[in-house]
């Protein structure tokens, strides 16, 4: 049996046998240290949240700023210069600006415009699956789960097509940044990149506008509110960019991981279509892609389960362990997509919650219903290969590494 002194290094340092199985890590944390004082690897004090109902209080907390130039000083350790000047965003935040930068992009991020998505969502799903190999062993992710939601974001915000792939590699070196000296060469380099890219769209939107989400934001203009800054409207765009790709992917890999190790639940969404919705808010509520909160800081000292959280310390919500919390969610560590009333905090809560959740829930809809509808025979390449889980710094995505499969093995029945 794990002891809390072991929980709270495993996930300090984020051991394998964390990657493996956090929920092992979060059920002890919960139960005899629910806000848990850490020291991660960047070495700044910090305190993790675990129960459902401090976590939901907590990410609605006013003396918990995400107003990160409130504390630079900190920041610049954990995520070094570069990032500085792509972080002029909502996330990083707190009102009067948080509330003004979510109404501009609110007003140009719409429903409408993300239910007109759905059709050229659907036909990009069928094209990257006529693409797959069907008979053969081959990793899912790289093949579907990433690609489909880089297309997305990048039409939405009208990214040119031949620099796709690149928004690809570039995304995917900031989310795998870690602590040591190379890996924040890496993250610096595709920082200065990623904003380099940005500033020269935005100006090439200016001149000549187009039917996407970036041209709107750069003419959006309101009465009360002004306009995006040129710093806010290149940082924006890589918020979106990044968030509507990196967890998405993940998103999806995690779902089809799930349902194929839950094979009885697969079934279940197969004969009912009409599950598909609770399933994929049982996906994130079970293993959802975002593990914890960015980080907060208290501006004040504050307490939580009787544990006092001192001025200036980080704080960050581990979603997943709340997700899982029993005393929220009967039986939580069973995967079922009937399950009813489930109000998980997947995408988080309050003044900060996802503004892209309807674009996410979309494309995992329909991801999930093109690869189960056109594959029902889909399984591992191998079933009793343990999964690859990534390697990250402190709890922040949970995601595969890898996805073999095989979409259409020969033999079995469907």
């Amino acid at each position: 049996m794990i002891t809390t002194q072991d929980a709270v290094a495993a996930a300090e340092r984020c051991t394998p046998e964390y990657r493996r199985n956090p929920h092992a890590v979060y059920a002890r944390l919960r139960e005899e240290a629910p806000v848990c004082p850490m020291r991660p690897p960047h070495g700044n004090e910090t305190y993790l949240i675990t129960r459902y109902e401090d976590a939901r209080t907590a990410l609605a907390d006013p003396r918990l700023s995400k107003d990160m130039y409130g504390a630079m000083d900190a920041y610049r350790r954990i995520f070094g210069e570069s990032s500085v000047a792509l972080d002029d965003n909502m996330l990083n935040s707190d009102p009067p600006k948080h509330t003004r930068l979510r109404k501009l992009v609110s007003t140009a991020f719409t429903p409408r415009r993300v239910q007109a998505l759905r059709p050229r969502i659907r036909e990009t799903v069928d094209e990257l699956l006529d693409g797959c190999p069907t008979r053969e062993p081959f990793d899912l992710l790289p093949a579907f789960a990433f690609p489909l939601p880089i297309i997305v974001i990048c039409e939405l915000l009208g990214v040119p097509a031949r620099d796709r792939s690149r928004m690809q590699h570039l995304s995917t070196a900031v989310a795998r940044s870690g602590f040591d000296e190379e890996a924040r060469r890496a993250q610096q380099k595709a920082e200065e990149d990623l904003h380099a890219f940005f500033t020269e769209l935005v100006e090439t939107k200016r001149g000549r506008p187009g039917d996407d989400l970036l041209s709107a934001l750069t003419a959006l203009r309101d009465d009360e509110d002004g306009e995006l800054t040129q710093s806010e409207l290149v940082s924006t765009a890589f918020l979106l960019m990044f968030a509507g790709h990196k967890t998405a992917a993940y998103l999806i890999g995690n779902a089809v991981q799930n349902f194929l190790t839950h094979p009885e639940q697969l079934r279940a969404v197969r004969e009912d279509p009409a599950l598909i919705g609770p399933a994929v808010e049982e996906v994130l509520r079970f293993e959802g892609s975002v593990e914890s909160s960015t980080f907060r800081y208290a501006t004040e000292d504050v307490e939580y389960a009787g544990t006092r959280i001192p001025k200036g310390a980080l704080v960050q919500v581990a979603l997943s362990a709340a997700n899982r919390d029993p005393r929220k969610f009967p039986e939580p560590d069973e995967f079922d997509v009937r399950r009813q009333g489930t109000v998980h905090i997947g995408f988080g809560h309050g003044g900060h919650y996802c503004l892209g959740a309807p674009l996410a829930r979309l494309e995992m809809e329909l991801a999930l219903t093109g690869l189960f509808d056109r594959f029902p025979r889909m399984s591992p390449a191998d079933p009793s290969a343990e999964p690859r889980w990534l390697e990250v710094p402190f709890p922040a995505f949970r995601g595969l590494a890898e996805l073999p499969v095989v979409l259409d093995p020969p033999g079995g029945a469907a």
